[in-house]
Formats: C-alpha cells, sequence, structure tokens
C-alpha cells in the first residue's frame, strides 16, 4: 500500500546538463589543482588523501544521479501500472453480472493502493487522465471505484484541491481535453455525493465553484456541461453549498440552465452530440423545477419561467411512470414518460398500470447506451437500488441489458444475439399472457421469445426498469405512434390506462415535500408506505408495525435486522393489545 508515487507531485529534478558540466569541471579542477602540488614531498600525503576523497565525491555524485534515474523510472512505472489497473477494470466491469460476484482482481488492487492518502489520490489523477470519452461506461466506473475506494481524509482533499488547481491557465496546462474536464467533473460530483456535510462544503472552493459555473456556459462540449450541471446538483445536497451555487448562478447575466434547458428535444437526429445536448437539456429542466428553494421558484416565475409540468397538455396521458413509488435518486421527466439516473446507486422504476390479461407492448428509447435493465416486473418485484437489484434480478421480473448484451432473470443472465445498444435505438418489448411468453426488439429485429418469467408470476405485470449512473431513456406507452410495431395484435397501457387529473402531475420535489408536510398518517398505518394498514407481524423477532404489501418484500427485519422466518398477520387491534390475533400465515418467499 502507498507504493505508487505521482509523477507530477513527487518526483526528484531531473539531471541537467549543466549540472552535469558542473560535475566534471569540478573533477578536472581538482584534477589539476592534484597535479601542481604532486611536486611538494612536504604534502605528497596530502594530496593521495585528496585525491581518494574526489574519486568517493565523483563516484557518490555518480550513483546519486543513477538513484535519481532509477527512482524516476520506478515511479514512472507505478504510474503506469495505476492507469493499466484503471482500464482494466473499465474493460472488464460490463463482464460482472452477478450481484454476488467478486470485484475484479484489478479492483481489488486498486482498493488497497488507495487505502493511504498519497495511493488514493493516483487513483484519483489516474481516473481523471485515462478514461476515455468514447467508453459508455466511463463516469460509471469512476462513480463505482470512489465508492469501492477508502473515503479521502482531509489532507487527501486538500492535496487533491491544490493539485486540481482549476484557475484557467493552470488548468490548461494539466487537463484540456473534454475527456479530463468531464472526468474532473464525475470526480467533483461523486465526492460531493459521498461527503455531504462539512467536508463537501470544504470541497467546493471558489475555484472549483467557478471552474463548474464557467463549464454551463453552451460554448463548452456538451457532455462536460452535463457533468458540470450534476456536479453542481450534488454539491447542493448540503443546504450551505445550495446558498452559495444559487446565489453564485443569480449573479450571473442569465441563469446558465434556463439558456440549456431549450436543448431538450424528442425529435432528435443523428448529428453530433444531439443526445448528450438532449441529457443537457433534461437536467437543466429538471434542476431549475427542483434544486431551487421557494424564493428562488419565485424569482424564475417573475422572469416568466412557470413550472414544466405547468407548461404541458396532460390530458392525453393515461399511463406514466410513477413517481411515488421512486427514491428522491431517480428524475422523472414532467409528463412521467422520461426518466434518467445519476447516483451511485440501481435506481428502479415502473409504470403507474397494471396489466393481468392480453398482449401488450410498448417501446423505449435508449437516450444513453450505458447499463440499463428495461424490462417486465410484477407488484412481487423487490427493488433494492443499494444493493444493486433490480429488474430481472429476482424470479418476477424479466430485463433487456442492451450494454451488456444480456438478458436477465432470477438474478441469472444469458446473452442475447442483438449488438450493443446505442442512443437513438428503439427497444420494443411484447407481453403474451394468454400465451405465456415475451419477446424483445430492437429497432424491430425481434430474439426468441422467453417463458421463464411465468415459472412464477402468472399476472399484475407493469413496464419497469432500472438504471446504472448516469443513464436515462424514454418510454412510450402509446400515446403516440411506435417506431416499430410487431406483426401481431396487441394493446397499449395508454389505451387502457386511466389517470385523474392530479395524478398525471409530476411536481417538483419542494412541491412535494410541502404536500408531506400537511399529509396526516394514521396511527395504524405501516411504517414503511404509510398508505396501508399495520397488520402484519415479523418471527422470530416480533416486530410489528408493517403491512403485508411490504412486510412480504423484506428479507430481514428494519429494525433489528434479524432474519424473517414467518410473517403473520394481525388483527388492526391487536396494536391496542397485547396478546396478536393470529391469521394465516405468510410464508418468507424463496429468494
Amino acid at each position: 500500500m502507498g507504493a505508487c508515487v505521482c509523477k507530477d507531485k513527487n518526483q526528484d529534478p531531473p539531471i541537467t546538463q549543466a549540472e552535469e558540466s558542473d560535475s566534471s569541471s569540478h573533477v578536472s579542477t581538482n584534477r589539476q589543482r592534484d597535479q601542481n602540488h604532486h611536486s611538494s614531498s612536504v604534502t605528497s600525503n596530502y594530496d593521495q588523501s585528496d585525491n581518494r576523497r574526489h574519486r568517493h565525491h565523483h563516484r557518490s555524485h555518480n550513483n546519486q544521479r543513477q538513484h535519481h534515474s532509477s527512482n524516476r523510472r520506478s515511479r514512472d512505472a507505478e504510474k503506469e501500472d495505476v492507469d493499466r489497473l484503471v482500464l482494466e477494470t473499465l474493460s472488464v466491469i460490463r463482464t460482472l453480472v452477478d450481484n454476488a460476484q467478486e470485484p475484479p482482481l484489478a479492483m481489488l488492487i486498486l482498493h488497497k493502493i488507495a487505502d493511504c492518502d498519497q495511493g488514493w489520490l493516483n487513483v484519483v489523477k489516474s481516473l481523471i487522465r485515462v478514461i476515455p470519452m468514447e467508453d459508455p461506461l466511463g463516469p460509471a466506473v469512476i462513480a463505482l471505484l470512489l465508492d469501492e475506494c477508502p473515503l479521502p481524509t482531509k489532507d487527501a482533499l486538500m492535496e487533491l484541491k491544490s493539485h486540481l488547481n482549476l484557475a484557467e491557465m493552470e488548468l490548461a496546462q494539466t487537463y484540456s481535453k473534454p475527456c479530463q474536464k468531464r472526468n474532473i467533473c464525475v470526480l467533483l460530483g461523486c465526492l460531493a455525493e459521498k461527503l455531504a456535510g462539512p467536508h463537501s462544503i470544504s470541497l467546493l472552493t471558489s475555484d472549483i465553484l467557478t471552474f463548474l459555473i464557467e463549464h454551463l456556459k453552451p460554448e463548452n462540449h456538451p457532455v462536460v456541461i452535463l457533468h458540470s450541471m450534476v456536479a453542481l446538483e450534488k454539491f447542493a445536497q448540503t443546504s450551505e453549498n445550495k446558498l452559495r451555487i444559487t446565489q453564485a448562478l443569480q449573479q450571473c447575466d442569465v441563469h446558465p440552465m434556463t439558456i440549456l434547458e431549450v436543448w431538450y428535444h424528442r425529435d432528435n437526429d443523428n448529428r453530433p452530440f444531439s443526445y448528450s445536448r438532449r441529457e443537457v437539456g433534461f437536467c437543466a429542466g429538471w434542476c431549475l423545477d427542483n434544486l431551487c428553494d421557494h424564493d428562488m421558484a419565485v424569482s424564475l416565475s417573475y422572469q416568466g419561467r412557470p413550472f414544466s409540468y405547468e407548461q404541458l397538455d396532460r390530458s392525453h396521458l393515461n399511463v406514466m411512470l410513477n413517481s411515488n413509488d421512486v427514491s428522491e435518486y431517480l428524475k422523472i421527466s414532467a409528463d412521467g414518460l422520461e426518466a434518467r439516473c445519476d447516483a451511485s446507486s440501481f435506481e428502479s422504476v415502473r409504470c403507474t398500470f397494471q396489466v393481468d390479461s392480453g398482449v401488450w407492448y410498448y417501446e423505449v428509447t435508449i437516450v444513453t447506451d450505458g447499463v440499463m435493465q428495461i424490462g417486465w416486473a410484477t407488484k412481487d418485484s423487490k427493488f433494492l437500488n443499494h444493493d444493486g437489484c433490480g429488474i430481472g434480478d429476482d424470479e418476477f421480473s424479466m430485463a433487456y441489458d442492451g450494454c451488456r448484451q444480456l438478458i436477465w432473470y432470477h438474478a441469472q443472465s444469458e446473452l442475447h444475439s442483438h449488438r450493443c445498444w446505442k442512443p437513438g435505438d428503439i427497444l420494443g418489448l411484447l407481453l403474451d399472457l394468454e400465451n405465456q411468453y415475451l419477446v424483445f426488439y430492437l429497432n424491430g429485429d425481434p430474439l426468441p421469445s422467453y417463458k421463464q418469467l411465468f415459472t412464477h408470476a402468472r399476472s399484475g405485470f407493469f413496464a419497469a426498469a432500472s438504471f446504472m449512473s448516469f443513464q436515462q431513456c424514454e418510454f412510450n406507452f402509446g400515446e403516440k405512434q411506435f417506431g416499430y410495431p410487431p406483426p401481431v395484435s396487441f394493446k397499449t397501457f395508454n389505451q387502457y390506462g386511466r389517470l385523474l387529473p392530479e395524478e398525471r402531475i409530476v411536481l417538483p420535489r419542494h412541491q412535494k415535500m410541502a404536500l408531506m408536510n400537511q399529509f396526516v398518517v394514521s396511527e395504524d398505518a405501516c411504517t414503511l408506505c404509510f398508505d396501508n394498514i399495520a397488520d402484519t407481524q415479523l418471527n422470530d423477532c416480533g416486530h410489528r408495525g408493517f403491512c403485508e404489501v411490504c412486510a412480504i418484500q423484506l428479507e430481514k427485519c428494519p429494525i433489528c435486522r434479524q432474519e424473517i422466518l414467518e410473517r403473520v398477520r394481525c388483527h388492526t387491534d391487536t396494536h391496542r393489545s397485547s396478546t396478536p390475533v393470529v391469521l394465516p400465515l405468510l410464508q418468507t418467499p424463496v429468494v
């Protein structure tokens, strides 16, 4: 551990030609002086000693130069080793297809290297230096490696800030490529997410804040703009940082995100960066809706910008993504048809409409070409975002993964024959509940049908998807024409679904929080969902306070963390009674 030494901060100065010349002159002069005194018999012993002394000095100087040169070669090799380990992790990360699988050896070695301050800095500098722009998993691997490495110390953060030195001239000399600037933004955002609180506040120096805001300007590379915005969003999770960021943005002549949100279009073409600009526009609009406090929201409304949901005609929307059934880390568009994840967790979402019979079809437009698992799930599916469990990771769901070219079911995967997906591709998903099979299409090209899902599930299906970091896609439930309708008779969600007018609104975060503060929770409500009656007891621990729907999804008691052996449904009156009334037993599902 700590064997890697950063070349640019800690290497010894090179041996120059002038130093070599000085050394040769010094030795020549001494030799001449020895010859001038050689005739004196009184000083002959001294001269011999002097010769020996200067020969020793010459040898020592040569040894020192050789030592410096050896150190340089060693440190260069160590830096190359870290770079190689980072790139090796990037290359093998798409082969990790099992949640219980051991991390690759390269990642384990990087974790050991990062166990001390200097090693952590070396890994971070390598992430900035070598992660390429063209790999769709690049930003996600930065987030993954930072999440796997030990938390940095205060001294390491100070050294990182000193190394980055994000003043314009210094940055241009050190990290001039767009991919390196993007990597810096991803790094800063991930650290802000991990170090929320005082460390996040200290990390957001004036130079870093200026750097991130300056890179929101439209003339920058779209991917750099995107990750600058995401980094600011993550810094704003700390209230003091949020205030500083808000004030800095308001000091701009025009709020940069109001300029960038007009980049959001769904009729993308094949022009360069078309889908990257779409990502920027999506995130800019989402930030304007969700990250401003009440005062800033009022200020923006005075400037003529209504909230995004107020600008939409939602009357034709009968099915949407369920914004009330996701964590706060998943971003959902104002019309409920597009979703994005920028968190380090594996976020999942499902639609608002459940199907039990018939043949159904929907499509998904791929906006980013990283890891997403898109498919079908039932009400019994378990979405464990921080454990990396999403669609296709249990026996009640099945998913298509176009990045790793896999089909997922019951946390097991098998290769499919489609090429890797890319932005603009359309994934079609057909579910036939009468004949019990499903088919995945990529731009109209079908895979063979799959039947495994019906081993454990027969009804209660939802369209659903899970997202790795920095991924985004758009759903079409039939409210507009399909790009590649299958050659069979089918129904669409939007044709049969129904939503009340208030259910068609995806409220901004601060408005949703204000409504939640007005919500009165019943005394006997489930402590997890707060919607259903708490009528279930967990055994052997005996803890209660959960409804049947939530209890069946738990493997361990959320209070004591003991394994759940059985679930017992009780009368609602049992909360006031010391003796529970036992009703039919709910068995623990096989996982």
